[in-house]
Order: structure tokens, then C-alpha cells, then sequence
């Protein structure tokens, strides 16, 4: 698959290439279109502390690159790329070396939730770093029962949250089963965020919650500035586009990587919706 010729040409409807140079190219493009961009180093669950190494020093370059080229982004990352499940320790430190090079930066590094096992360790190690460096902020999902509590914690010390519904399949014991619930959790939480919470991303494709975010910040005099919307490369450009002229704040997801095949086959295996909506807007 990842030596196909048309299999290749399929993941970069939603990849931005393999190598660093050619997703800062997306990157150029999205912000001459007043978008900002958060760039993602393909690759999770490393096998060794030397893969997750190498993650770092990846990461590492890109922050020098987004700085140097004065590109208008910043990064995203997942713990088990940095080997949180081989060694905690070494994960804090590989994710402290670039939390502490984009505060000499003035950048922002963004840690990704990932599946409910790693709520924990990822908000303890997100609420570390940001008292020793700032320059650090994390996701939570809309799906998860105990997210409110989770937000109102990051609300109160200040932590930057992106709000997404959530990707992977999850048991009812600890996650909304009914689409319905997600959505009214997803829309409460992001009028916490809009409330009480610095500079939240409403990271969403589904317009009818995207219209509630416009609303709510209409009714409450929330400025456009004081929050962005979120949306992944390749998803609904024609609506990141039209938000943007309309002068709200958006930031594009812009994975890259050799690893394109297991991130498609990660997110499909964890949640096989996920085919439906990446068909749906693969012929958009």
C-alpha cells in the first residue's frame, strides 16, 4: 500500500506530504488564506525509546522550521509517539525538551488525547509541563463522561483546550454510546470554554455545531479573536475557507509523514464510522 501509486495519491487528499519541506509548502498555502496551521509528525505507539527519540528530534526541527520560516503555526503531538508506554519518565522528558523549545520560541505545543487509558497520565503530565514552561495545551473529548470536570480544572490554570466529540470507540462505561448525548455534551462544554477558558478551539466539521459556537459567541459579545474553530487538512476546505473570510480564527490539522498507512488503519480500526466520514469527504 504505501509503494502504490494510487494509494499514495488517496492519503494526500488528507496527508501533506511525506517530509517536513512539503508540509510547510501546505502550511505557506493555508496561511496566505488567513489560516493558521498546528502540524502533526505522523507516528503512535513507538516499539522502542529510540523511535521515540527520533520523534522528538523531528518535532524539535519542525518547531525551528515553523520559527525560522515564520510560518503561522504550531505542533500536535500524541504521548505514545514519545513512549509514554514504555517508559513514563522518558516520555516526560522528550515531551519537556520541546514544550521548553517552543516557550524559547514563543510557540505552543499542543498534547493530543488519545484513547480513555490515557486521560490520566496526559492531563498530569500536560498540567506538569505547563507549570514549569507554559507553551503547553491538550484536547478533550466530548464523548468522555468525566470532560467536564477535566476542562474546568484546565479552565482554572489557564491550559489552552481544543474541544473535539472524539475518534475512537469507547465502552459506555466511560463514554456517551447515543450521538445525540455527544452533541449536547459537546455544545455545553464548548460554552464553558467560550466562558471561562483561554483562547479554546472548537475543533468540528459538523456545521450544526459550529453554528451553536457562532451563536453563543454572538449572544455573550465573545470577541472572534478570543477563540478559533479547528479542522483537519483535507476536511471541508470550502468551510475553512468561508469561516475565515467571515473573520473567525481557524487552524488546520496538517498530519505529515512516511507513517500514513497506520495512521489511516489506526483510525479506521478504532472506530469504523470513521470510513464513512473520510468517504463522504474524500468526494466532496
Amino acid at each position: 500500500m504505501e509503494t502504490s501509486s494510487l494509494a499514495q495519491r488517496l492519503a494526500m487528499r488528507f496527508v501533506a506530504g511525506t517530509t517536513l519541506e512539503q508540509a510547510l509548502a501546505v502550511c505557506r498555502d493555508l496561511n496566505a488564506e488567513g489560516i493558521t496551521v498546528t502540524l502533526d509528525v505522523l507516528g503512535e505507539s513507538v516499539s522502542s525509546l529510540e523511535e521515540a527519540a527520533a520523534a522528538r528530534d523531528v518535532y524539535l526541527r519542525t518547531l525551528s522550521a515553523i520559527h525560522d520560516g515564520s510560518v503561522q503555526g504550531n505542533v500536535s503531538l500524541k504521548l505514545s509517539q514519545f513512549g509514554i508506554d514504555l517508559s513514563e519518565a522518558e516520555c516526560r522528558a522528550n515531551v519537556g525538551q520541546l514544550v521548553e523549545r517552543a516557550r524559547t520560541l514563543s510557540g505552543f505545543v499542543r498534547v493530543d488525547m488519545e484513547s480513555s487509558e490515557y486521560a490520566d497520565r496526559t492531563l498530569a503530565l500536560v498540567h506538569d509541563l505547563f507549570s514549569q514552561f507554559g507553551a503547553v495545551g491538550t484536547v478533550i473529548q466530548a464523548y468522555l463522561y468525566r470532560s467536564r470536570a477535566d476542562i474546568e480544572k484546565l479552565n482554572q490554570r489557564g491550559i489552552r483546550v481544543r474541544l473535539c466529540k472524539g475518534a475512537y470507540l469507547e465502552p459506555a462505561s466511560v463514554a456517551f454510546p447515543k450521538k445525540a448525548d455527544v452533541d449536547k455534551n459537546y455544545v455545553e462544554l464548548m460554552q464553558l470554554l467560550l466562558d471561562k477558558g483561554n483562547y479554546p478551539a472548537i475543533a468540528t466539521h459538523d456545521e450544526n455545531m459550529i453554528a451553536a459556537t457562532k451563536a453563543y459567541a454572538e449572544t455573550h459579545k465573545i470577541s472572534r479573536d478570543a477563540f478559533e474553530f479547528q479542522m483537519l487538512y483535507g476536511i471541508r476546505r470550502d468551510l475553512q475557507r468561508q469561516l475565515a473570510k467571515s473573520g473567525y480564527r481557524v487552524r488546520v490539522y496538517v498530519p505529515f509523514g512516511a507513517a500514513w498507512y497506520p495512521y489511516y488503519m489506526r483510525r479506521l480500526a478504532e472506530r469504523p464510522a470513521n470510513i464513512l466520514f473520510i468517504l463522504r469527504n474524500l468526494f466532496r
